[in-house]
């Protein structure tokens, strides 16, 4: 067998294996609704109250620094975000993750628990709309969450209130009230959250050459299981600089079966799906060896 014709196999082979960034369409994810968004800057003092129909489209969107198609889907957020309303809440990266320096193991679980995904690009909206990948069903993937987004929460009749007063540089006293109707959401719970978000963060090292990271979820804070109350909270650092904001977040947990085990993936520093094409190369080879063998 002539060198050129090894060679021939292998490459299609490694073709044929090659990962895919494609987006598949909008999933449903019956892991309960999440909504809210009402914020502050987290070093000044602040009050809003919003009917449910009014607030922000709470919008997941789960990143990496490695991840280059995941520059596609937030810039298409970003467009989306400025004709739109909606707040991006960016979860990195952190279970198994040597490059990424701004998730964390408990953010990234609660990400994987609720809609079972460990590979970015992944986008959320609202806690019941899925999107996985970079690659547009439609015209863009700006018209495709466009289109997700304007969809009506359909929370019904009622009021949302937040105050939010710092009480130190790093400590501050959260109060919530929520007027809606909660037989709508099925059997579960409705928690409050704080979810305590740093404006930008700079990493220069980071391998999909973003280097300014924004909308960064630093912590999410359970407030109680109630739809009045008020909480004094400790905040986490800033990755740099001083824009942490907080924001009042609620999340339904209905009781749902759990869903199948699924391991973190490692990642490699030249391959964002590394597993997988050293998988495809290893058969490649083994093919070639046989062809080899047998002439």
């Amino acid at each position: 067998m002539e060198l050129p014709r090894i060679s021939f196999i292998v490459m299609m082979a490694l073709v044929l294996c090659a990962p895919s960034a494609v987006a598949g369409p909008a999933e449903v994810v019956e892991s309960g609704t999440v909504f809210g968004g009402q914020s502050s800057e987290a070093n000044i003092t602040s009050s809003s109250l919003v009917n449910l129909s009014e607030l922000p489209a709470v919008v997941e969107v789960y990143t990496a620094t490695w991840c280059s198609n995941c520059v596609d889907v937030e810039h298409a957020l970003d467009e989306v975000e400025n004709n739109a309303s909606m707040n991006q809440y960016h979860i990195h990266r952190s279970i198994s993750e040597v490059q990424d320096p701004f998730g964390t193991d408990v953010i990234d679980k609660r990400f994987h628990d609720r809609y079972g995904r460990w590979s970015p690009p992944a986008v959320v909206f609202n806690g019941t709309t899925m999107v996985k990948g970079s690659v547009a069903q439609s015209e863009s993937l700006e018209q495709d969450f466009t289109a997700i987004v304007q969809q009506p929460a359909m929370l019904g009749n009622g009021t949302s209130s937040f105050a939010w007063t710092p009480t130190s540089a790093t400590q501050g006293t959260v109060v919530w009230a929520l007027d809606v109707d909660l037989t709508q959401f099925g059997e579960g719970t409705l928690g409050a959250y704080l979810w305590v978000v740093e404006g930008s963060a700079y990493f220069e090292e980071g391998s999909n050459g973003l280097e300014n990271y924004p909308h960064i979820v630093r912590d999410i804070i359970h407030l109680g299981n109630t739809t009045e109350g008020t909480a004094d909270v400790v905040l986490p650092s800033a990755f740099d600089g001083d824009d942490l904001s907080v924001h009042l977040v609620y999340q339904f947990n209905p009781i749902v079966p759990e869903l199948p085990v699924e391991e973190a993936p490692s990642v490699d520093e030249d391959n964002e799906s590394m597993p997988f094409v050293t998988s495809c190369a290893t058969l490649a080879m083994i093919g070639a060896a046989v062809v080899v063998r047998r002439s």
